[in-house]
Parts: C-alpha cells; structure tokens; sequence
C-alpha cells in the first residue's frame, strides 16, 4: 500500500486515540527508519523506549521465531521454560526474589499497586490502602493507574477514578513526613527519572529519605522502571544509579525489544503476598515474547555494553550543549533518556524535525525527549544532532 491508501485505512477503521504524525513506517535497521516514500529517518524514539536494541535486531528475531516455531502460547496454567529463564534473569540481576509477568507497563504498575495493598491487608487489616505518588508522575492509562498518575492533563473526561491516592512534589520531604504518619499509608510509588513528565531527574538525597521513612513506618517503596530500566540511563535499572533499592520495581517497554511485555519485580518483604487465584494475565509470561526477552537481558547486562550507553549520552549531551542552540534552554536526563528543554512549541519542532529526517520525543510542557535504540551507532547519533541543530539553530 502507498501513503494515502495506509492514512485512509487508518482514520476509517481505526479510533482516533492517537494523533498522529506523518510517517509511514516500511522497514529499517538499528536506528535508521525508511518509510513507504522511501525516504531515510533517524530514529530518536525506539518505539517510545521499546526497541533497545533497535530495529530487526538478527538474535532477538531468531529466538522469537524458534519459540514460534515449537508453541506461541500456553497458559499460565502450565509452566513454561522461557518464563522461568527470564525470570531467573531478572531477579538474580536485580538481586530481588520474585516476578510477575503481564503485557505492559500498566499493567505490570497495576500488579505492584495490588502487591502493596494486599501486603499491608494481610499484616495490618482493612483501611491501610493509600499510596503517596509524584506530581508531574506518569504510571499508565488503565483506570487505577490514571488515578496513580500525578498530572491533571491525563484526568480530564474519566471520573471517577480508583481512591486511595495522594499526590506530593519531589523533594517535599517534611510534607512526606506528614503523609506518612496517616496510618492508612501503604505504599510511595515514583520513578528515578520521570520520563512522560519532562525527562525529570528526581534527586537522590530524596528518595533516600523516602526510603529511610518507608523503612520506619513498614511502608512499601515502588520504583516504576517501566521507562528507566534494561539498561536506558546506563547502569540495568535505575535505582542502581542512586543506591536506593526498592521493595516492588516495574519493568516494560525495552525488556520486550518490540513485544509487549510487562513486569512486575518484588522484593523479599513482599515476595509471598499472592496465592493462586489472587492475580493473573492470560497473555503474561508469553513464551515467544520471553524468549526475545532473554536475549535482551543477556545482551544489555554486559558491563560493555552498559558503559556504552553511559558514553553514548554523554556524547549526545556534550555535542547539543557545544552547538549554543539558542531554542534549548537546559539538558537534562541519563544515559539515553535525554531532555532538551526549549523555547518555543515542543510538539511544533517535533514535527518540523520529522519532516527533516529525525523521529523525536516530547514530554511535559516544554521537553524534546530522547529514547533512541541503545545499539545507536554515532553515525546515526551525528546525523540525528545535525538535522537537530538545522531545526533549532
């Protein structure tokens, strides 16, 4: 199909939930796109941090396609090889106890919300079910995870939502303090780095003290990793980088390297909180989606190729901030999770960089935000900054 033929199908058969820009995907390598025109884009965005190791990576296709090949799906009813080694990888990497598998992001914050509830149900009884989130936080589109999402922008039209939330900046730790000593309290969800939010750092020496009050008041901490983790800010999970470990993180986007999978990641306080019966997924664990997920963990887990995406963002950073680009305000982020706050529309030199050849992110009012491939070649990375410096120079 061409263009028009692709662009019709899609606004007569296909709900208008998203607003979409004007590519037409038809194949690529790495993070170098084609579209139908044939005409060559630089991908800054991996599927919105999905495609880790870029496009059509020859291993992860190839253990895709084996699975494929002996059964694509089984239930949860039954055990399953590919689950299991995932999971080995997984909870020995991370140094927790257990997982729980799902299709995506939401749902896998969905599992850690359940997890702290019926943990703090099952010790403290009924009424202990409030969890303290970020503003400016990000943590899904499903009812509850809508409700967990600290920004109004995403509210409007569905009340009402799923109770039991409250909202604090980062950084207000007396205001925390004073949260926390409501005895209805369960758990404080965040992420290291707000990603939807504006690419938001969230400093250390806070979530430090959030753990150190957590750990007074048997409250559980939750790091939604959906975005930071498999490697993204250069270190396999983000709470690596700060040296707070939490008791429930969530993984998604770039374990599943193209397949939607979701991952829920508890630690020894909580490893026992669900019976059979108490949670589940038809599609979690998938055996072909496993099977390209552990190529994925083997692969980003090296210290090789860890290292490679720290001095990868740091190459990016240092050539944005060495061009004196008079739209970017500030650039912040970690490893290849980069913001670059602007002056003028976001969403407008989105488009005008798409139209030169580059794919980029927005997030939060005024943010450019980079996701690219962690396989990203600086070939692909200088030509990406050159048509990022024509668009905002």
């Amino acid at each position: 199909m061409n263009e028009t033929e692709i662009k019709n199908l899609d606004g007569e058969y296909i709900a208008s939930t998203y607003g979409r820009l004007p590519l037409c995907p038809a194949y690529g390598k790495n993070a170098t796109l084609t579209d139908v025109q044939g005409k060559e884009y630089i991908d800054f965005t991996a599927g919105i941090g999905v495609n880790s190791l870029g496009i059509a990576p020859q291993e992860w296709i190839k253990a895709v396609t084996d699975q494929l090949g002996k059964i694509q799906h089984i239930s949860n009813y039954y055990y399953s090889a590919p689950s299991a080694v995932l999971a080995e990888k997984i909870v020995k990497s991370s140094k927790m106890k257990k997982v729980i598998f799902s299709n995506s992001g939401g749902e896998a914050n969905e599992a850690a919300i359940k997890t702290a509830r019926k943990y703090s149900f099952d010790k403290y009884g009924k009424g202990r079910s409030k969890i303290i989130t970020l503003i400016d936080s990000f943590h899904g589109r499903t009812i509850t995870t809508l409700s967990a999402t600290g920004q109004e922008v995403f509210h409007n039209y569905f009340f009402p939502f799923t109770d039991g939330f409250e909202y604090l900046r980062a950084g207000e730790t007396e205001t925390l303090k004073k949260l926390l000593s409501d005895s209805s309290v369960c758990a404080v969800m965040c992420e290291v780095i707000q990603g939807e939010g504006g690419v938001n750092v969230i400093d250390t020496e806070f979530l430090s003290e959030v753990r150190k009050l957590c750990d007074e008041n048997d409250i559980l901490l939750i790091f939604d990793e959906v975005q930071t983790g498999i490697a993204r800010t250069g270190s396999l999970y983000a709470f690596e980088n700060i040296g707070v470990k939490p008791d429930i993180f969530t993984l998604a986007k770039g374990l599943g390297a193209g397949l939607p999978i979701g991952c829920c990641v508890l630690g020894e306080k909580c490893a026992d909180v669900f019976h059979p019966g108490d949670h589940g997924s038809t599609f979690g664990g998938n055996p072909a989606v496993c099977a390209g997920a552990c190529v994925v963990m083997d692969t980003v887990s090296k210290p090789e190729f860890l290292a490679s995406v720290a001095e990868k963002g740091k190459y990016i950073v240092s050539e944005i901030s060495a061009m004196k680009l008079p739209a970017v305000v500030e650039i912040r982020g970690k490893g290849l999770m980069i913001g670059v706050k602007v002056n003028g529309s976001h969403k407008e030199l989105a488009k005008k960089c798409l139209a030169e050849g580059l794919m980029v992110l927005t997030a939060g009012k005024d943010v450019l935000r980079f996701l690219p491939p962690l396989t990203i070649t600086y070939e692909e990375i200088d030509k990406g900054l050159s048509i990022l410096k024509k668009v905002l120079g």
